[in-house]
């Protein structure tokens, strides 16, 4: 193989008032064609930002500061904006972590698809459209001929990212960056996608720079592992090598992270009334029935995990509870008492029982406010608290998410990282003092190292405050780590529902065994064996439709 990418000395610093701080200190970094790089790395890392540099690209307030990013001879630290342009899209790809915010909502798959090789003058219209359809034959996108005519918002998570896939490949480039691509997936359909990620990288000989903070993901898919800590480069070796024989202390820590695993409370008494009932609950969008007699309880000081694929019905049980989807039929019990089917009609005590902490805490925070206003606006509406009052119980606040008032308070969001914006969004549901949480995926846009200490801090509080928690995951490793019971749903439907130790012990539903067999292992040959197991002899070939 020749070498496609070479970085020297990579020198990256970011503007903080008057001053630059450093983000990247000296990396280098060697892409062999037809070779994929795994980095890896908590948040601050600076993994997303070596990637985009490997485009000659930064974002604002950002700049190169020292070094050489040669992409096949071309320095593109000293390349022109043309020079740039003629090599992004065409010889240089990026699929981003999240395809929903990606895609322009208000045109077709296929009319973006076709943007990049038009535009490059690789193709014409008709062959664009054509080779696109082939694509998404290639990466098993259902009804290949037809998805491509719909917009964004019609495909599935999963699709849409195999959509964007596509649409990296459509120029055939020498390189393609994945940025977390798989992050906010269900394990089956995180399947689909790195088996279609593996299949197109082979196909067509593409080099890649795969991004993870998911180390049982980069096993699957590096040929080597580049690991990074706070802009520095830790160790690299081949994969086998860095999964078996790390040198380095924190590359360690990391393989050693998921330690954390809470022990399940004992069973409920029968006779208890549960914190939150679903009865009997059908739900539906428009004519399109999502929720099919749907039922189960959570009981105070406990936490039940809600696990299932994209479209399976968590987040819209969630929706029911906080009345944000009133129910065709069926009903919402607080403390045994009916709830009103919509939040409209709630009175707020009602209202401020049921909380939620949201998956994406960069966009479920103002950007405009201060920390302190953002956690203090619940506290305002809901305990009427003003002045020195209102202040000292933010900083109370602040105290029992384990952040420093004086630091934090007056800080925007923009000026917090990862795991403390979700501490904010933990805190601000704890400021109308509610019984009951839903925690919806908060911890799969996070490192390893973070979600665990997010954990944690869920599982301290719910101690102190005897909370409920309903955890909304299709991470199995947290369900292992935080839960007392399971409910597994499928297609709207309730499958299974039981104490954690009976989920992670045979027999198991078929959809439960599905479920646990697609969780990733710290093992480079498990995605080979998984899909030979599941009758898969090249990868993307047509059973991975069984998935």
């Amino acid at each position: 193989m020749s070498q496609l990418l070479r970085i020297r000395d990579l020198k990256i610093e970011g503007r903080s008032d008057e001053t630059w701080v450093p983000i990247i200190n000296g990396v280098d970094l060697d892409l062999d064609r037809g070779q994929v790089l795994g980095l890896i790395g908590e948040s601050g890392a600076g993994k997303s930002t070596i990637g985009l540099a490997a485009m000659g690209f930064v974002r604002d307030g950002i700049r190169i500061s020292n070094g050489t990013v040669e992409f096949d001879g071309t320095d593109l630290v000293k390349a022109s904006a043309s020079q740039k342009r003629a090599l992004l899209g065409k010889r240089i790809a990026y699929v981003a972590q999240s395809a929903a915010a990606s895609f322009n909502p208000a045109h077709k798959l296929i009319d973006q698809h076709i943007e990049a090789p038009t535009q490059h003058n690789v193709q014409n219209r008709k062959d664009s459209i054509e080779d696109g359809i082939d694509l998404y034959r290639r990466l098993r996108l259902p009804d290949p001929d037809q998805i491509g005519f719909r917009y964004p918002h019609q495909v599935s998570g999963g699709q849409l990212q195999r959509a964007m896939t596509a649409m990296a490949m459509s120029c055939r480039p020498d390189l393609i960056i994945f940025d977390e691509p798989t992050t906010a997936l269900d394990v089956t359909t995180q399947i689909e996608v790195l088996a279609a990620i593996r299949k197109i990288v082979d196909d067509f000989g593409t080099a890649a720079i795969y991004i993870t903070h998911d180390l049982a993901v980069v096993a699957q898919m590096a040929d080597k592992i580049k690991v990074l800590l706070k802009g520095n480069e830790v160790e690299e070796a081949e994969t086998h090598q860095m999964l078996s024989h790390p040198k380095e202390e924190y590359t360690k820590s990391l393989w050693a992270v998921r330690g954390f695993e809470r022990p399940a409370k004992p069973a409920v008494q029968t006779s208890a009334t549960p914190v939150i009932r679903v009865d009997h609950v059908t739900a539906a969008y428009g004519d399109v029935k999502v929720l099919h007699d749907v039922s189960f309880d959570m009981h105070e000081g406990r936490t039940v995990a809600v696990v299932g694929e994209s479209g399976s019905g968590k987040s819209t049980a969630a929706r029911c509870i906080t009345g944000l989807l009133p129910p065709l039929s069926g009903q919402i019990l607080l403390d045994g008492a009916r709830l009103a089917p919509s939040y409209k009609t709630r009175d707020k005590m009602q209202l401020r029982q049921v909380q939620m902490i949201y998956q994406m805490a960069d966009t479920a925070l103002n950007p405009r406010k201060t920390i302190g206003e953002i956690i203090g606006r619940p506290v305002q509406f809901y305990m009427g608290l003003s002045g020195t009052e209102l202040r000292r119980r933010i900083e109370d606040l602040l105290a029992e998410i384990e952040l420093e008032p004086s630091q934090f308070i007056d800080r925007l969001p923009s000026e917090l990282s990862g795991g403390q914006k979700q501490r904010i969004g933990i805190a601000r549901a704890l400021a109308a003092e509610p019984k009951f949480i839903i925690c919806d995926e908060v911890t799969s846009a996070l490192d390893q190292l973070v979600a665990e200490g997010i954990l944690k801090l869920l599982a301290k509080l719910q101690d102190e405050l005897k909370l409920t928690y309903m955890f909304i995951t299709h991470d199995l490793a947290t369900v292992k780590a935080i839960a007392d019971e399971v409910v597994v749903m499928k297609d709207g439907e309730v499958v299974e529902h039981g104490p954690k130790a009976d989920m992670f012990t045979p027999p198991h539903h078929p959809y439960t065994d599905l479920l646990l067999s697609s969780v990733p292992e710290m093992d480079p040959d498990w995605l080979t064996n998984l899909l030979a197991e599941r009758g898969v002899d090249n990868i993307g070939d047509a059973a991975v439709d069984k998935m």
